[in-house]
């Protein structure tokens, strides 16, 4: 039998273990960065979760840290300082009344510095502008432990 003849006849059979061959490499290079982001994410949450527990927070759910803020820290780095971020921010220091009702409240020191060890664990290069932007607020020790 001649090569020419096999190839022909075989050729579907050349042809398709290629395009799966080719099909799984990209499948591979796929799975190994959604991994090497999974792993990161995960050192990233633990990070977190270990500052919180130093500074006196209940321990978190790893993953759920790791699914909310993934590599980059997703909307909690995404311009942290900026007006309508802030703005916000503030109007969930509140006492939680709606409408005319709804009033500031001074906020235990201990939440705002849970929010920088995010700012610090995710985008540290924000840091500075954030922590000065909680160092403008009026805070007290409000929470009894």
């Amino acid at each position: 039998m001649s090569p020419t003849r096999m190839w022909s006849e075989h050729r579907w059979i050349y042809i398709g273990s290629i395009v799966v061959l080719v099909g799984m490499m990209i499948a591979g290079l796929f799975t190994y960065t959604q991994q090497k982001d999974t792993n990161e994410a995960h050192r990233k949450a633990t990070q977190l979760n270990d500052a919180l527990v130093a500074d006196g927070f209940a321990s978190r759910n790893i993953g759920n840290i790791a699914d909310t803020l993934g590599t980059d820290g997703g909307v909690v780095c995404t311009d942290p300082n900026s007006a309508l971020k802030r703005a916000l921010w503030l109007v969930q220091l509140s006492n939680g009344a709606g409408g005319p009702g709804q009033r500031p409240v001074i906020v235990d020191k201990r939440v705002l510095e849970a929010g920088a060890e995010v700012v610090k664990v995710y985008c540290p290069e924000k840091l500075a502008d954030y922590q000065q932007k909680i160092n403008d607020l009026k805070t007290s020790d409000t929470v009894n432990d």
